[in-house]
């Protein structure tokens, strides 16, 4: 009886153990949000028919980072801190997001490239390296096709160019729903319109009911440098969807962030930005 007892505390103590280090994955957690780097200018650009809330650092080469669906600017603060260093770094709340205001124009990622072009020669900027986050990443792959002349290169991170690139499981998902309700509490303290966070996100799903809907041909006529990166357990993104971006995309390098999931900026931010890195210098 003893026996049978020490075998099943050993038993418990080792399925605790297996799901204490399953907790402990880097990639299964929704790391906190670090604090931005005070700007060394902002403002809210007058961009389209809205108002776009962005935010610059140090000097340098230009990077335009571009942040996810339902989120702001403020993800980016690892990157930041590391880019401004050598760097002219902007960011920004895409329509709608964060600080950034919106209007009764459906939302679609041509109209979005579109504010992000404008800002850009709001801000007097001829070309920069783009790195886009999910739906920021789509922004750099549209702008790479309607306006390549704006960038050096797109980063383009846990992106898709259809919709079926996007898991149906993905609102299942922990980690993904718990960025979803921390983006609801940021969208209340930095919104201009904090009480219709609902309303934002009826618009913008309208969107991603059927964008975007690129062809190989369309990706086939992209000329400017691209890196595709998704992290190795990405909880919206189908990694061969990934993989088929990268071959239509003529040149494009395929990069597969370990032990990362779609938040790989904010779990391995080290290996992140050492992968923008690499890609500025060609590698």
């Amino acid at each position: 009886m003893r026996r049978l007892a020490a075998g099943i505390l050993m038993f418990l103590s080792a399925v605790l153990m297996a799901a204490s280090a399953y907790s402990a994955e880097r990639w299964a957690t929704l790391p906190a949000f670090p604090p931005m780097p005070a700007p060394k200018t902002s403002g809210m650009a007058p961009v389209n028919d809205i108002k776009m809330y962005y935010a610059e650092y140090g000097e340098g080469e230009p990077i335009l980072f571009i942040h996810g669906g339902l989120g702001s600017a403020d993800v980016w603060g690892y990157q930041v801190a590391e880019f401004a260093r050598d760097h002219r770094v902007i960011v920004a709340d895409s329509r709608g997001h964060g600080r950034s205001t919106r209007s009764q124009q459906p939302f679609g990622y041509d109209l979005m490239t579109s504010d992000y072009v404008a800002l850009l020669n709001y801000l007097k900027l001829d070309k920069v390296t783009l790195v886009g986050w999910s739906d920021g990443g789509i922004i750099g792959i549209d702008m790479a096709m309607k306006n390549p002349e704006k960038l050096a290169r797109v980063i383009t991170q846990a992106a898709n160019v259809t919709t079926d690139g996007v898991k149906a499981d993905v609102m299942n998902n922990k980690t993904f729903s718990d960025y979803i309700n921390a983006a609801g509490e940021t969208y209340k303290k930095l919104s201009p319109t904090p009480s219709e966070y609902d309303a934002f996100v009826t618009q913008i799903s309208g969107m991603w009911a059927s964008q975007p809907a690129w062809t190989a041909d369309d990706l086939g006529k992209i000329k400017v440098p691209v890196t595709v990166a998704i992290g190795d357990h990405d909880e919206a993104v189908k990694l061969d969807h990934t993989e088929m971006m990268a071959k239509q995309i003529p040149g494009a390098k395929l990069v597969i962030l370990k032990d990362a999931s779609h938040f790989a900026m904010l779990q391995d931010p080290d290996g992140y930005n050492a992968m923008i890195r690499d890609a500025m210098a060609g590698k």
